[in-house]
C-alpha cells in the first residue's frame, strides 16, 4: 500500500516542488519579458526545474499536458511523482477560474506516479455541493488507483460577497473539505504570509484546528521572501511542510542561463525550507494519529 512516506522526507515532513503550472507559466514567460512562449519553451523550462530541485524535493507535482514523460523522466527515483489531474478553465493571462476532474488523466494513470492532485476553486456560490462532489470523487478516484490524493482547495470570493475575509474562506474550505478525508491537504498560507511571527502562527494554529490530517502549504500569493518564515510558523502550529512552486523558481523564469539560475538561487532556497520543515513540521504519521484519537 503506498503510504505518504512516497513523497515525503525520513523526517516525516514534506519539502515538495510544484511544476504543474500551465497557462500560468507562459504568461510568468510573457511578464518576464520573452513574449509568451512556445509549448516546447515551458516543457525545457519545465525539465530543468525536475533536474536541477528533483534531488532536493521529497515530492515533484507535474503535469501531463507539457512533457510529462521527460519531466518525470528527470526526477530521481527517490523522489515521488504526483501527477495533477485537474481539467482547469482558464483565459489566456488570467487566474484559473474553476476546475474539473481530467478524465483522459484518471483513466490511464502513468506508471510511476504515487500520487493525484486535484485543485479546486472554494466559493460561496451554487456550486459549492458540486465542488465538494467533486473533492470526493476524486479522492475515491485516488484510492481506487493505488495512489494518493493530494487536496488543492483556493478559495474565491462569489460575485455577491463584498466583504470577502481569504483567511476565514480558506478556514472554512478546510472544515468542509478536509472532513472528506485527502491523504494531503494543501492549504493556501494564512494571511497570504503577512505580519509577524505571533501573528503568523496565530491564524496557522487556527487553521490546523479545522484539519483532520496532515496538511501542508502552498506559495501562491506569498512574497517570495515571506515564504519560509510562513512555512516555519505553519509548520510549528501542525503543518507537516509544504508543496510550493512560485516561491522557488519564478525569479527564474526568463532567465538567460535558467539552469545556472536554478543552482544559484533556487536549490539554495529548497535546501533552507528542507531544514526548516526537519525541524519544525508535524511528521506526517503523528498527524494521522491525532486526527484518529
Amino acid at each position: 500500500m503506498t503510504t505518504l512516506d512516497a513523497i515525503a522526507r525520513p523526517s516525516g515532513a514534506f519539502a515538495m516542488v510544484a511544476m504543474d503550472q500551465r497557462e500560468s507559466l507562459r504568461h510568468m514567460f510573457d511578464l518576464a519579458g520573452r513574449g509568451r512562449p512556445a509549448d516546447d519553451v515551458l516543457i525545457d523550462f519545465k525539465v530543468a526545474v525536475a533536474e536541477e530541485l528533483g534531488p532536493y524535493a521529497s515530492g515533484f507535482l507535474a503535469d501531463r499536458q507539457f512533457g510529462f514523460d521527460r519531466v518525470s523522466a528527470a526526477v530521481p527515483a527517490s523522489t515521488g511523482i504526483i501527477l495533477a489531474v485537474d481539467a482547469l478553465d482558464q483565459a489566456a493571462g488570467g487566474p484559473v477560474d474553476d476546475t474539473a476532474l481530467d478524465e483522459e488523466a484518471i483513466t490511464a494513470i502513468p506508471d510511476g506516479v504515487v500520487a493525484l492532485k486535484l485543485l479546486l476553486i472554494w466559493r460561496r456560490d451554487e456550486r459549492r455541493a458540486a465542488r465538494v462532489a467533486l473533492a470526493s470523487r476524486f479522492i475515491d478516484v485516488a484510492r481506487e488507483n493505488g495512489v494518493l490524493s493530494v487536496l488543492e482547495p483556493v478559495v474565491r470570493a462569489a460575485p455577491d460577497e463584498t466583504d470577502f475575509d481569504a483567511d476565514a474562506a480558506i478556514r472554512e474550505a478546510a472544515r468542509e473539505l478536509a472532513a472528506l478525508r485527502p491523504d494531503l491537504y494543501k492549504a493556501q498560507v494564512p494571511m497570504a504570509g503577512a505580519g509577524d511571527e505571533a501573528a503568523q502562527r496565530a491564524a496557522s494554529a487556527e487553521l490546523n484546528a479545522c484539519m483532520t490530517g496532515p496538511w501542508v502549504v502552498l506559495s501562491q500569493g506569498v512574497e517570495r521572501d515571506r515564504f519560509a518564515p510562513a512555512v516555519r510558523a505553519a509548520c510549528l502550529e501542525g503543518a507537516s511542510g509544504f508543496l510550493a512552486g512560485r516561491a522557488l523558481w519564478s525569479d527564474v523564469v526568463g532567465s538567460a542561463d535558467i539552469r545556472a539560475e536554478l543552482r544559484s538561487r533556487s536549490v539554495d532556497r529548497l535546501k533552507a525550507l528542507g531544514d526548516i520543515v526537519d525541524e519544525t513540521a508535524r511528521p506526517w504519521r503523528d498527524a494521522v494519529r491525532a486526527s484518529e484519537s
